[in-house]
């Protein structure tokens, strides 16, 4: 449930969620249930997992995503709207979209909120494409019982992160950062040490 994290609203939350075809159908089944068990509220509430978005222009460009799924012919199967009676706070529902398409919003915008698009694919080579068509490159997270298809796919993501078989991108001990479109330069591990150093080069005659 990596995905609601502080109410989708973090920057290594999954935006689009690819699903093979042959699963496709019992897996949104499964996950719709699970969604139904989250329950919403203020964080300092017993047992809220998911809490209120940031503003009220966070909860209209949530509002604008499920419109313009639905307009391309996408199927909101649980959720997709704001939450009535939840006193002060801009809550939205837990949402989960299928047949998602690449026309849409949600594709080439950050969503950051609480809602799930699942994509659906038939190959490795299919989903990778997919996956790469887009202009920022932070993190991807990759689901399988295959390992070598875990590092081939790793390798093949053009991202700065990839998570394997869990909803977690970062830790103190490992770079955090990204590509394209998601900046440069590294924080955490080793390497985030560099953007604190000189690097100086010194180009000498020998010759006399």
């Amino acid at each position: 449930m990596g995905k609601f994290r502080n109410s989708g609203q973090t920057c290594v939350t999954a935006n689009r969620i690819f699903v093979q075809a042959g699963i496709y159908d019992e897996f949104a089944k499964q996950l719709t249930e699970r969604i139904k068990t989250l329950k919403v509220g203020a964080g300092t509430e017993e047992g809220v997992f998911v809490g209120p978005l940031t503003h009220e222009r966070a909860v209209e460009k949530a509002m604008n995503h499920v419109a313009d799924a639905k307009k391309h012919g996408g199927q909101v199967i649980y959720g997709g709207k704001p939450m009535e009676g939840m006193g002060k706070g801009y809550f939205f529902e837990p949402t989960v979209i299928t047949g998602m398409k690449k026309e849409m919003l949600t594709t080439r915008e950050e969503t950051f909120a609480p809602l799930v698009g699942l994509y659906k694919f038939e190959a490795e080579e299919e989903v990778i494409e997919l996956a790469n068509d887009c202009d920022v490159g932070l993190g991807s997270f990759v689901i399988t019982e295959n390992m070598a298809r875990s590092w081939r796919v790793a390798e093949a993501l053009e991202v700065g992160m990839v998570g394997i078989n869990l909803g977690m991108l970062s830790a103190c001990e490992s770079p955090f950062g990204g590509v394209k479109g998601s900046g440069f330069g590294r924080e955490g591990g080793t390497q985030g040490i560099n953007e604190y150093l000189i690097t100086k080069s010194m180009l000498i005659n020998v010759a006399n």
